[in-house]
């Protein structure tokens, strides 16, 4: 059992309280899962080239510091702190950052890349990580979150939810794949590499690789009803849009509630009782197999 949450933001006016409106869902589906949480969220993309790189220290009180000062370039970009998680926006070319990280962070784990995307996420129950990483400051037009009660997989900041897959592209999922290792070995021959053996991952980069070879995020959705076998709702973000859908059984809770400032979704009404005007607005259970896809 675990609890997914997310919610897009329609109007201009709202995305100063991003975090503010995120963090009591996330921390109301801490019951559904008390392992883990993560949060990804998405802001206005930055200008060509910069990217923002998502980062983790594996260890805590991490002296970010000590590190940046063991860069090679003491220009490589401005670090953003915020407990063991920081953000790196640099105009280097995204090869050559990733080269670097692989020289210098050992202790440092690389989370996310993008121009839009930011990623937490970490072991422990949400509402301490919430208040570790400071979510209620968090701004931008929409976010992804996931709590996880392990069914399959060690509880570890890397299991954790959000999964990310190539760029401004993240998954969170409520349920179980029953063929994610079928799927690892069909991708990994096509030089796909995965960093953990959680089934999450495989749905994940299933999709990337399928939007890699140039279908929509809907489009290889699609194609996921055949390769893709078990139960699921997923939650999926890219840096404009919010899209969900559920397997054909839906045996895996989801609700919806959209006005005209916002849409949400969470595993349980209750995530979203706190969101203004919710009293009216259009709120739905999602049907099985059909994609809803919301855009920024």
């Amino acid at each position: 059992m675990c609890g997914i949450v997310g919610i897009l933001l329609k109007t201009d006016t709202l995305r100063p309280s991003l975090g503010q409106l995120a963090t009591p869902m996330l921390q109301c589906m801490g019951t559904r899962g008390p392992d883990s949480a993560g949060l990804a969220v998405f802001h206005n993309p930055l200008d060509e080239p910069r990217r923002r790189y998502s980062l983790r220290a594996q260890q805590p009180a991490f002296d970010w510091q000590r590190w940046q000062n063991s860069w090679p370039d003491a220009d490589l970009g401005r670090l953003d702190i915020q407990d063991t998680h920081a953000n790196l926006i640099s105009s280097y070319p995204v090869a050559q950052i990733h080269e670097l990280l692989k020289l210098v962070s050992a202790d440092v784990r690389l989370l996310a890349t993008g121009r839009a995307i930011r990623v937490f996420k970490d072991e422990g129950h949400p509402t301490e990580i919430s208040r570790r990483c400071a979510f209620p400051d968090l701004e931008g037009t929409h976010a992804v979150g996931h709590t996880r009660m392990a069914t399959e997989s060690v509880v570890s900041p890397e299991h954790a939810h959000p999964f990310t897959a190539g760029e401004d592209f993240c998954l969170v999922h409520n349920g179980s794949l029953s063929n994610p290792y079928s799927v690892r070995r069909k991708l990994e021959r096509r030089g796909i590499v995965f960093e953990t053996d959680n089934d999450t991952e495989a749905g994940c980069r299933f999709l990337q690789w399928r939007m890699r070879e140039g279908d929509s995020l809907e489009e290889a959705i699609h194609h996921s009803f055949s390769e893709l076998d078990g139960f699921f709702t997923f939650l999926m973000a890219t840096a404009d849009k919010l899209v969900l859908v559920r397997d054909g059984f839906s045996c895996k809770p989801a609700v919806v509630a959209e006005t005209d400032e916002y849409v949400a979704v969470g595993s349980e009404f209750r995530s979203l009782a706190h969101l203004p005007g919710i009293a009216d607005a259009n709120v739905f259970e999602p049907f099985p197999e059909q994609i809803y896809s919301w855009n920024v």
